[in-house]
């Protein structure tokens, strides 16, 4: 399988560096006849959109979609589903002076060695601008999510060493996009705030933690072993640039947690068997 597609039933494969005329994708797989509405995927893309706030890249892109393909009349055709996104504050030369430069932690170095060559304008194939194209693929994928009732949130808990201290369970996840920054906690989205903009004062960044929630997922995703859900989804956030962990229920810190009480009991609600917690995120076996 190329390097440049994700997903087996649902197929996207993405194109396009960082300052070269555009980015884009091509969608396979895709049902037909489910209504398709190129203002609602834009709505998705906004809000990756550089340059709508300090505390983001303020490279100035519009960012508008293109639909090449697939949609007719507000419909999906079943056909392949072509799209791109043109880079209109494209500036190659900018970065002329990184032409025989290895920059820490970006993958000049390793692109030279593996293909001999590279794009040195922003980081070129390599640069985050590629997550564009998975933002839109994102929103095709949710239309299809919707008809099943399946619900995706995704939220920032953390920036540097500031934190939301609470479970999502707890927070109105109502108030995402009215933050900047993507927060639902008023208290701590002023002091991640306060903190991006002192490092940015010193000319450093910082990183981040980006918890996901997703609810009423349908049963039965997910293949035994090498096709887990959960490593699914793990491949997915581990090729976005910069990302270097993945958690699903509770993580890391099963650590700290005897196995007795890790356990998620099965119980019966109304008809349906649920569990009265949720260490594994809601994946056994895979599935």
């Amino acid at each position: 399988m190329s390097g440049n597609t994700f997903g087996e039933i649902l197929k996207l494969t993405t194109f396009g560096e960082s300052h070269g005329p555009a980015t884009g994708g091509v969608i396979e797989g895709f049902p037909a006849g489910l209504a398709v509405s190129r203002d609602e995927v834009q709505i998705e893309l906004n809000k990756r959109r550089p340059g709508q706030s300090k505390y983001v890249s303020q490279r100035n892109e519009t960012d508008e979609l293109e639909i090449l393909s697939g949609v007719f009349e507000g419909k999906s055709l079943g056909t392949p589903i072509g799209f791109l996104v043109r880079n209109n504050d494209s500036r190659p030369e900018d970065y002329d002076h990184l032409k025989n430069v290895y920059r820490p932690s970006h993958a000049d170095y390793t692109y030279d060695k593996k293909y001999g060559l590279r794009d040195h304008r922003g980081g070129g194939r390599s640069s985050a601008r590629e997550t564009l194209a998975r933002v839109v693929g994102g929103a095709f994928a949710n239309i299809i999510l919707r008809e099943h009732g399946t619900e995706v949130i995704a939220y920032v808990e953390q920036i540097g060493n500031e934190k939301i201290n609470t479970d999502y369970k707890s927070l109105n996840l109502g108030l995402i996009e009215e933050s900047p920054l993507r927060c639902p906690d008023e208290d701590a989205e002023r002091r991640m705030k306060e903190l991006i903009e002192r490092i940015s004062a010193e000319g450093d960044t910082l990183g981040g933690k980006v918890v996901c929630v997703i609810r009423n997922c349908m049963p039965g995703l997910g293949e035994p072993v090498f096709d887990r859900l959960e490593a699914e989804l793990a491949k997915a956030m581990l090729s976005i640039n910069a990302v270097k962990g993945f958690e699903i229920g509770s993580g890391f810190s099963a650590a700290d947690m005897k196995g007795s009480g890790h356990n998620d009991i099965f119980e019966e609600v109304d008809g349906r068997i649920i569990t009265k917690t949720n260490f594994s995120g809601g994946v056994q076996g895979g599935i």
